[in-house]
């Protein structure tokens, strides 16, 4: 099965990390310890217990090396495993395997580290009836990857990028002199989604009635959420955003915002310990 993501593009990513590593003078290591036609077999296992991100885009890379490598993919992404979990197997050349391997390794250690934290936060709003929702708080170059994984770990995606929704935040505001006046500029030019960010009570109804479609809820706390929640009254979608924890993050989804925007899943968390051990045959 082809692994595909929209507005990612496998082969350029593949081809720029590799050479990023190869450098002008190529893998010196292998080409002068390893023969040319040496071959090992090697499993990539995961030494923590993970939430699995990224073992397509890892395999792409020992593909683009030896493209006869025989691959035996263990689990699947997005599923959870234990502590010493074999991950995928594979059979090609040293020298392929061995260059590879610190490009593949790194794509999923981050990408599963990702995966990993975004679950916890979902199971920790589990029956609450909230969304989690990741952010644009990625990587420059990682966005689609980095938001492939929250998707792994049970996430909802937010804006892609500045190109699907509107965001007013609290700069569009000051310039545009109020929330009111942002709002109906967006309004007059023909945009469906408008999310607007309002950090008090007082700013709700001005959103609402220029059209706002979305309102976040930036950096309130449990009580003045739930007095937000109350005013909003269900016409829109309701966010909480903003200093969110994986110890404060269920007594904000209770108070029944709609969603819950967590900028860490893809800012803070710490790569997964993946390893790759080769045997030879």
């Amino acid at each position: 099965m082809t692994f595909a993501l929209d507005r990612f593009d496998l082969p350029a990513f593949v081809a720029a990390t590799l050479a990023e590593d190869l450098g002008p003078g190529g893998d010196i290591t292998s080409a002068a310890v390893i023969p040319a036609d040496a071959r090992f077999t090697g499993t990539m296992d995961s030494r923590d217990a993970i939430v699995v991100a990224g073992l397509p885009i890892a395999e792409a890379f020992f593909r683009a090396l030896d493209p006869e490598v025989v691959i035996e993919r263990l689990v699947e992404d997005g599923q959870s495993v234990s502590a010493g979990t074999d991950l995928l197997r594979l059979h090609g050349l040293a020298r392929a395997m061995l260059t590879a391997e610190r490009s593949a390794l790194n794509t999923v250690q981050h990408l599963s580290g990702i995966a990993t934290m975004t679950r916890a936060y979902v199971d920790a709003i589990a029956g609450t009836g909230a969304t989690l929702l990741d952010t644009r708080k990625t990587i420059p170059g990682l966005r689609v990857l980095e938001k492939y994984a929250t998707r792994m770990g049970g996430a909802t995606n937010h804006r892609m990028g500045l190109w699907d929704a509107a965001m007013i935040k609290d700069n569009h505001v000051a310039v545009a002199g109020g929330v009111g006046p942002a709002v109906a500029r967006a309004v007059a030019a023909g945009i469906e989604r408008i999310i607007v960010e309002v950090d008090s009570l007082d700013q709700i109804e001005p959103a609402l009635t220029a059209g706002a479609t979305h309102l976040l809820l930036d950096n309130m706390d449990p009580p003045t959420l739930r007095e937000a929640v109350g005013i909003v009254a269900g016409r829109v979608p309701t966010e909480a955003s903003g200093g969110v924890r994986l110890d404060t993050i269920r007594a904000i989804a209770e108070t029944g915002v709609t969603f819950v925007s967590v900028g860490r899943l893809t800012q803070s968390a710490p790569a997964a310990d993946i390893g790759l051990d080769f045997a030879a045959i």
